[in-house]
């Protein structure tokens, strides 16, 4: 019989996780599924594949597998080691719908009994779409109803796409880049498997005044000359509403205060920053030109000492 190399026909190193096998294994099989694929040799190839997660997928029959070594090469002359017994566990014997080679069965075959030609069930795939919220309905959570163009498979094969509505929980203080897991909600399983599952991943439509870093919220705050210098107490606009905020004497441009766990709210609180930036008044009456030139002749200082 031919030795099978299972991480070669899932296109994996040996030293691949259950994530990343999986993957592989939904990948291929969608490629080669004898329902849809126009592959040469779909059939044949679908049932390796499925011989191949079948055994990697289960922990101890990969670790039994591996046993044997990296010196076979697909398709070589193979017998299985002397004495070689491979006991799946305590449960006796399993049915699987896969229909295995004899490599499998020489190795495994006292653990499975299997069921004659019957296809393997494959579930649907996993399917990922972003969704744009604003920063109040983050800070606050909220309720979104989403539309999705869901793949489905009608009675000729044909593949169509269907509008389907969900009404979507955005959980309190959730961050862009975070992902929302709806199970079952993915893919349709082309085999009658059960169907992948949905993720929203979650991003930030623009703000008129805050931006978000993380948990963090900034803001920029526009004070007047009078009040960066003799300070004041201002009303600062928060996701959470006003809170009154001490602006310090001699307060300058860029200069940033926070307001602690006023950001999102989660485990760990984020804060609100705030950034300083002075507006100089325009002068468009006389009496606000005499008060600039009163300035003027009052104040020695030159931010430009520096530069000289």
């Amino acid at each position: 019989m031919e030795y099978k190399d299972y991480y070669k026909i899932l296109d994996i190193s040996r030293n691949a996780n259950q994530d990343e096998i999986k993957r592989a294994y939904r990948k291929k099989a969608r490629k080669y599924h004898p329902d849809v694929s126009h592959e040469k040799n779909a059939e044949q190839q679908f049932k390796e594949i499925g011989e191949a997660y079948e055994v990697l997928k289960d922990t101890e029959k990969r670790a039994a597998y591996d046993q044997l070594g990296t010196r076979w090469r697909a398709g070589e002359e193979f017998r299985p080691p002397p004495g070689w017994n491979f006991d799946f566990g305590q449960g006796g014997f399993r049915e699987t719908s896969v229909d295995f080679s004899d490599f499998f069965e020489n190795l495994f075959g006292g653990t499975v009994r299997q069921k004659r030609h019957h296809r393997v069930r494959t579930a649907g795939e996993d399917q990922q779409t972003k969704i744009a919220i604003t920063l109040e309905e983050a800070y606050q959570g909220t309720t979104r109803a989403i539309h999705l163009q869901v793949p489905k498979m009608n009675g000729n094969g044909q593949r169509l796409n269907q509008t389907r509505i969900l009404n979507v929980k955005i959980p309190t203080g959730i961050i862009e880049g975070q992902k929302i897991r709806l199970s079952g909600q993915g893919g349709t399983s082309m085999s009658g498997g059960t169907n992948g599952d949905l993720y929203l991943e979650i991003e930030f439509q623009p703000h008129r005044l805050y931006h978000a870093e993380g948990r963090d919220i900034y803001l920029t705050l526009p004070i007047t000359p009078w009040e960066a210098a003799l300070g004041s107490t201002i009303a600062v606009p928060t996701l959470g509403g006003n809170v009154d905020m001490k602006i310090p004497a001699g307060s300058q441009s860029g200069q940033k205060l926070r307001l602690k766990e006023r950001g999102f709210p989660g485990q760990s609180p984020g804060d609100h920053y705030i950034e300083l930036k002075i507006v100089t008044p325009n002068a468009n009456t006389e009496t606000e030109r005499s008060f600039y030139h009163q300035m003027a002749q009052e104040f020695s200082f030159n931010p430009r000492t520096e530069m000289m």
